[in-house]
């Protein structure tokens, strides 16, 4: 008896070790499912019903579709409307003459093949129906490289409406030509087009048509112009002529303006700084050849530099920009500075003294008492210098000097200085530090408000 009991307290155990887990079980199962519920309720089902209409309408429409012909051929030219959404735009490379942008392209038309008679009055499929009816071959024709998405799934949309009307959308990321125009570059604007048309049908096959709010742009924060300020965008429908025929050609034109702060801070501004630095140089001392030589050579350099570096973002164009102008005057401005002191110390080191003519023997009395030298003042230096009455100075005749400038204080009052300009070469650093200065203002009025404003 004692045995007997023992089995019935193990099963006892038993059966309630199975109860416990099956209860364990079963609460883990409805707690899984409260977990998903919000993931299956509210989904609505169509019914079977439908579903088979579907299948029956699509196999009917497709039981003698020839896809390969368009919709009324050699009836009339089919008529196709077409929208843009552009996604996004950019970069925009100045260097490779294109841009980037991101788009869904919708394209509308009817055909009346696809027509059916249902209380669905339209289908919306998926890109495996495509394949299936007759296309577009729209093209676009500046396009280098494009791209269709197809993650997770072919970015493609297909609706067919009951009275065979056709929508078909897809998704494209395009990098188009743009030739720009670097005439007024960094201060340029541009309209990059998107060109796109038939690729085989002609005007009397294929008619395009911008419809209503045909193009449209998503917000411009996710956009990558980073040097470019969006300006708007216009759509036009012209007519290319070729050998094989009359094409539509529409166009959308996406209209640009740059963003002139990276190259201020990069090239303007050390620009000008460089030629404030090479005026220095007029207020050291011209005695101090090793530190006006070393600092005009340095200038120049740094104006070198920053010229080859003002290059590097541009493609290499035949004409001048606006920034190889205002670089290469800067860069004049420099060297103009270094060629100055070049000058001045040439002046000042060099003396020129006064050649005389053949001299005349004269007879001079024993009364006659003159002097055996004499002493010339020029510009705080004293030459000292033999002369005889008959010794005439050449300057004096205008043949000792250059045209404009003055190497003997007895030039000044020669008969050949009627209406010049005396200038001391002398006083050169004088005369720039002033000259310099206001012509390289005057430069910059100029050349700001004519590319600014004119």
């Amino acid at each position: 008896m004692s045995e007997m009991c023992v089995g019935l307290r193990t099963m006892r155990s038993f059966c309630l070790l199975l109860l416990m887990s099956a209860l364990h079980t079963c609460s883990l199962t409805v707690q899984h499912e409260e977990d998903y519920e919000d993931v299956t309720v509210n989904q609505m089902l169509a019914p079977k019903s439908q579903e088979s209409d579907a299948t029956e309408i699509l196999n009917n429409l497709l039981k003698e579709y020839d896809k390969k012909l368009r919709p009324d051929i050699g009836v009339k030219p089919i008529v196709i409307d077409v929208g843009i959404f552009v996604n996004s735009i950019g970069p925009v490379s100045s260097i490779n003459m294109e841009y980037q942008i991101d788009i869904i392209f919708a394209q509308t038309w009817t055909d009346s093949r696809l027509s059916y008679n249902s209380t669905m009055k339209k289908l919306t499929l998926n890109s495996n129906m495509v394949g299936m009816i007759w296309l577009p071959d729209t093209i676009f024709r500046n396009s280098k490289t494009a791209d269709s998405h197809w993650i997770t799934m072919p970015n493609q949309l297909l609706r067919i409406w009951n009275d065979g009307k056709i929508l078909y959308t897809l998704r494209l990321t395009i990098n188009a030509e743009c030739q720009l125009q670097l005439h007024n570059f960094p201060m340029d604007e541009h309209s990059c087009p998107l060109v796109f048309s038939s690729y085989g049908y002609p005007r009397d096959e294929i008619i395009y048509k911008w419809r209503k709010n045909s193009v449209e742009a998503t917000d411009q924060k996710s956009w990558r112009l980073y040097q470019f300020d969006f300006m708007g965008l216009r759509n036009t429908t012209d007519i290319i002529q070729t050998t094989a025929g009359d094409y539509v050609l529409m166009t959308v034109y996406f209209d640009l303006s740059r963003r002139m702060g990276y190259f201020t801070i990069q090239t303007y501004i050390p620009c000008i700084l460089t030629v404030v630095l090479s005026w220095v140089s007029f207020w050291i001392k011209k005695d101090a050849t090793p530190a006006r030589t070393a600092l005009g050579i340095t200038t120049v350099l740094t104006m070198t530099t920053l010229s080859s570096m003002a290059r590097v973002s541009l493609p290499r164009v035949s004409y001048i920009t606006a920034m190889d102008l205002f670089v290469t005057v800067c860069f004049l401005f420099v060297f103009a500075a270094l060629m100055e002191y070049a000058t001045l110390n040439y002046y000042s080191n060099s003396v020129k003294k006064p050649r005389c003519r053949e001299p005349r023997r004269t007879n001079y009395s024993v009364l006659d008492v003159r002097p055996p030298h004499t002493v010339i003042a020029l510009n705080n230096s004293l030459y000292w210098q033999e002369f005889e009455d008959a010794c005439v100075y050449e300057c004096l005749d205008g043949k000792d000097c250059q045209s404009f400038f003055c190497c003997l204080e007895e030039c000044k009052e020669g008969g050949w200085r009627r209406g010049r300009i005396h200038i001391d070469l002398l006083e050169l650093d004088a005369y720039s530090r002033v000259f310099f200065p206001t012509s390289f203002l005057l430069f910059n009025i100029v050349y700001w408000v004519g590319y600014l404003y004119l």
